[in-house]
């Protein structure tokens, strides 16, 4: 069977991936898939720079506002919906087109999902004790291609990650997905000056909007030990809605994390002459 054509549309934080996936379903008459692991949740908008009606054009978009915030969506479970949503998009004659700043999801999709690790409660226990920075600096130095497409500030799928090395030795071969596909990237990576400037911009905007008040809602509805899984803006604003930071100290925070991620998803386009 011919691989089926697909546009991923890539680039870090703050780039542009949403509108131009846009500007490409509409000269293409295409449909979008969101690839990214927060968009998916509903009432997380102003934190994830979700997609307005608006913006959309009338561009069909699939995997936002599909989950309730204090559901768990994972990899595996975006390789089953965007296996779907591909095939069903190409049936209708149109090509797909995947945008967003998941890594992790884009390289399941492509190559396979990792192997589970077997249970190993005390060795879970112990790791998730440690910071994120802690655990993402041993994944780099133990298993520096997985490292690379996580985000390393997600502490979950860093413990995974880790257990999955302890477990193995080394990291085992993926099983191949079964349905392939012919990628053309599109890839939107900004000189590192210009990027520095759209995510602070970009900041100024969301707390403009609420950014506070959207996170106070959501840790209202979800708690903080799940809050702390939803990305960087709902842990730092988090730290401040507990009293563990000042206001004052909200925007340079979160500009230097969200640079740091941006810097951490420019690496992983560098290994797209792989594909």
């Amino acid at each position: 069977m011919e691989p089926i054509l697909i546009v991923g549309v890539i680039g870090p934080t703050a780039s542009g991936k949403s509108g131009k996936a846009v500007e490409i379903a509409l000269e293409r008459n295409g449909e979008v898939i969101s690839v990214d692991s927060r968009q998916v949740y509903r009432t997380l908008d102003i934190g994830t720079e979700k997609i307005g009606e608006k913006e959309m054009r009338g561009v069909p978009h699939h995997l936002i506002d599909v989950r309730d915030p204090r559901e768990v969506y994972s990899a595996g479970d975006f390789v089953v919906d965007a296996t779907r949503l591909i095939a069903d998009i190409h049936a209708r004659g149109k090509p797909p087109i995947l945008a967003g700043g998941t890594h992790f999801y884009f390289d399941a999709l492509l190559n396979g999902l990792p192997k589970e690790a077997p249970a190993n409660p005390s060795l879970r226990e112990a790791l998730e004790q440690r910071s994120a920075e802690d655990l993402y600096t041993e994944l780099l130095g133990k298993d520096p291609d997985r490292a690379a497409v996580l985000d390393p500030q997600n502490k979950r799928r860093l413990v995974r990650a880790l257990e999955l090395v302890e477990a193995f030795g080394t990291v085992p071969e993926r099983e191949a997905p079964k349905q392939e596909y012919d990628v053309t990237w599109v890839v939107i990576n900004p000189p590192k000056e210009v990027l520095r400037e759209r995510i602070d911009a970009r900041l100024t905007e969301t707390f403009a909007r609420g950014l506070v008040d959207e996170v106070r809602r959501v840790r209202d509805a979800v708690g903080d030990a799940r809050l702390n899984e939803l990305g960087l803006e709902y842990r730092v604003v988090g730290e401040y809605l507990r009293g563990e930071r000042d206001e004052e100290s909200l925007h340079p925070a979160l500009s230097a994390k969200l640079w740091q991620y941006a810097r951490h998803q420019k690496a992983w386009l560098r290994k797209l002459q792989d594909y």
